[in-house]
């Protein structure tokens, strides 16, 4: 062990007049610790809030949707098979999107009508259940040898608004209808409610209804054309790349937007609420860095006469300052690292348990979620090393700039 250490552990035991200067250096540790302890749990709820809401908007929208400029989406067939075949494509399934009108008894409600093909969309679409797809294949074949209707598929807050439950009747009207002597007709069919899903989310629970690819193609007078490809891909941060070479392989007109453009302002803005909750936390080890500095200050000031020594033994400048920038480095490590275990702590009591609910009336889910990144806490603790480091700069700078024949004698 170099004298510097050695020296700049013996300062970090403080004798019994210098409990004032113990005290604050016990402060200071907690500032620190504190500090990290609130940025990785409040940096570890934000990351399980943007994860479990991408998941459930991944469980309704593909990773990757393919459309085609102008003229229709006729040959969709011979281009999913095309695209199944990239590398790192996990299924692919074409869909109709549209808006129409849903009337009942009880109400009228305006949605976006999606056909799907119930033999590839589960592997898409990860919030339709098996059973639901069934049915929906089931009542479109039915349909064609008896007098039953064909299914479609709502949302659980769609059908709440409706006033329906499985087996009943809607009615959904299109826009896209025919001419008749009487003037312009819109295009009327009866669908039976085949089953009800839950995304959990508002948005897409109020709003999406899911029919037959063949029977929304029937009722939109959409021949035998669709409005695009979904696709999903094994890994979702590939997802644009994947996009940008089934594009490049296909040529124009094609076109495609993987799930990060789709949903860019969104993700933006929840990582810049993140960067802006992680540069707020920092203040506080900021403010314990600041309490580093003043210890530091306050030992220069009572060592006086111990540097001063030191300097007449031949101790350079730089060793001075290594002395004091040790001691400083120490109180934030150890800070640093009980805040480490403490926010640890703290995040697993939290995903475990699930004390702080959350009014499901207000937020999608109703309870806290907490998701740990082994990065962010890395990012933490070196920014508290750093915050730690830069604080103890001054104080020893001016420890080793001392003249040792003032400091003796004034000292």
């Amino acid at each position: 062990m170099s004298f510097e250490y050695f020296i700049g552990g013996r300062y970090l035991r403080a004798k019994q007049k210098e409990t004032f200067l113990s005290l604050i250096t016990f402060l200071s540790v907690a500032g620190v610790a504190i500090g990290v302890m609130a940025l990785i749990v409040v940096i570890a709820v934000m990351t399980g809030f943007e994860a479990d809401l991408k998941s459930r908007i991944l469980g309704v929208e593909s990773h990757v949707v393919l459309m085609r400029h102008g003229e229709p989406f006729s040959d969709y067939q011979s281009v999913s098979k095309y695209v199944n075949k990239f590398e790192g494509v996990a299924a692919a399934t074409p869909f109709i999107y549209s808006q129409v009108m849903l009337r009942t008894s009880s109400g009228v409600a305006g949605v976006v009508l999606r056909g799907i093909d119930p033999q590839s969309a589960g592997r898409v679409i990860k919030i339709l259940e098996s059973d639901f797809l069934q049915n929906l294949d089931k009542m479109h074949k039915e349909k064609g040898m008896t007098a039953s209707m064909p299914g479609i598929i709502l949302g659980q807050e769609l059908s709440r608004s409706l006033g329906v439950v499985v087996g009943d009747v809607v009615a959904l009207i299109s826009s896209r209808g025919m001419l008749s002597p009487v003037g312009y007709l819109p295009a009327m069919k009866r669908f039976k409610v085949a089953g009800i899903f839950e995304a959990g989310m508002y948005e897409y629970d109020s709003s999406l209804a899911y029919v037959h690819l063949q029977d929304a193609q029937k009722i939109l007078r959409m021949s035998d054309s669709v409005t695009g490809i979904e696709v999903r891909v094994n890994d979702i941060y590939q997802a644009k790349k994947i996009a940008e070479k089934i594009v490049a392989g296909l040529g124009f007109p094609y076109w495609a937007r993987d799930w990060m453009q789709m949903n860019h302002n969104l993700f933006s803005a929840l990582k810049l609420e993140k960067t802006v909750m992680f540069i707020i936390l920092a203040l506080i080890v900021l403010v314990a860095a600041f309490n580093i500095a003043s210890t530091l200050i306050m030992m220069v000031m009572g060592k006086t006469k111990d540097i001063a020594i030191l300097k007449a033994m031949g101790s350079t400048d730089k060793s001075i300052r290594k002395i004091f920038i040790f001691k400083g480095m120490i109180i934030g490590s150890v800070g640093t690292g009980m805040g480490i275990c403490l926010g640890i702590f703290l995040c697993k009591i939290l995903e475990k348990y699930k004390f702080i609910e959350l009014p499901g009336d207000v937020y999608y889910i109703t309870t806290l979620p907490v998701r740990l990144e082994a990065l962010d806490v890395f990012l933490i603790a070196a920014a508290a090393i750093v915050i730690c480091f830069l604080a103890t700069l001054y104080p020893a700078h001016q420890a080793s700039k001392l003249n040792p024949a003032e400091a003796i004698r004034y000292g």
